[in-house]
């Protein structure tokens, strides 16, 4: 099928109509990997069409991107204006000004998270996985999308691997930002979600050691092996233990889950192995064909 500006291929199936963005998502659907620039298939799905968003979008290391313009939802319209109102754009207006490369940085991924917000329902969960480098400007961004009192959590995915900085602490860990679409309703699993063990198990005695306890907002998880059967060869690939994690707490069986920027397709692979339905989305042709070989079984 096709949208404007963007070509579409499910890889499990061909010949799409152009209805079938607009199609309820049930669970005797198929789940869908489609091919294109990811903010107009965003701007074809249908309003509260999934329970789950995770977002991996690029991290922005190279500080480059093609400018564009954009107008942020928000204050000025009242319905979800962040704490302070109006200084969220001032503040984001003073950023454009200053940063160029945040100002290209943000209206690349405005848009998409505006999207993010429209297509999740009442009781959904937008995931959005960043560094260092842009995560205060997307909490910033999201404060003002989605309000303040949307926000439920910042989590640190910390790791040890790699090579290790001499002149500063080593950076290793990721952020994951944390927004609920109603914070009256959104879903929380707290009793599905793996557990870890106690760093002092003697403290809580032999029957809360057995147990384990519910992860805090700090995750302490590896990333892919190099040389694990988990790897698919893909230089962003995020750990399937993570993605598990998020989509055992913030969505039911049965659930849609939505990666806008599927990459490795880690989002759809964690999602069928815990009964899920996924659509993910991604331009990029080596990502398309690891995951046509890694989901093959699931399309």
């Amino acid at each position: 099928m096709s949208v404007e500006g963007s070509h579409l291929h499910s890889l499990g199936t061909t010949g799409y109509p152009m209805g079938v963005m607009q199609d309820s998502w049930s669970s005797a659907g198929p789940n869908r990997v489609l091919e294109g620039d990811n903010l107009p298939v965003l701007r074809a799905f249908a309003d509260e069409s999934f329970t789950l968003c995770y977002m991996d979008p690029p991290f922005n290391t190279g500080r480059t991107q093609t400018r564009r313009t954009t107008t942020a939802r928000g204050s000025s319209e009242g319905t979800r204006g962040g704490f302070g109102g109006k200084r969220y754009d001032v503040t984001l207006e003073k950023l454009m000004s200053y940063d160029d490369s945040f100002s290209d940085y943000w209206s690349f991924l405005s848009p998409r998270l505006e999207e993010a917000w429209r297509v999740l329902k009442p009781e959904g969960t937008l995931y959005v996985h960043l560094d260092w480098r842009e995560v205060h400007y997307a909490k910033v961004a999201l404060d003002l999308i989605f309000g303040r009192d949307h926000f439920l959590n910042e989590i640190i995915w910390a790791y040890d691997y790699g090579a290790k900085a001499k002149t500063r602490w080593p950076t290793k860990h990721d952020t994951i930002l944390v927004y609920v679409k109603d914070p009256s309703r959104y879903i929380f699993n707290s009793d599905d979600i793996d557990r870890e063990p106690y760093m002092a198990p003697g403290l809580v005695g032999p029957e809360k050691a057995a147990r384990g306890k519910l992860p805090t907002d700090v995750w302490w998880h590896t990333i892919v092996s190099p040389t694990g059967k988990e790897k698919t060869g893909y230089a962003t690939q995020k750990p399937l233990g993570i993605l598990r994690r998020i989509i055992q707490a913030s969505s039911n069986p049965g659930d849609w889950v939505l990666d806008p920027f599927a990459g490795s397709g880690s989002t759809g692979h964690a999602a069928a192995l815990l009964g899920r339905k996924f659509v993910l989305i991604d331009s990029h042709e080596p990502a398309l064909d690891i995951m046509k070989e890694r989901l093959s079984v699931y399309l």
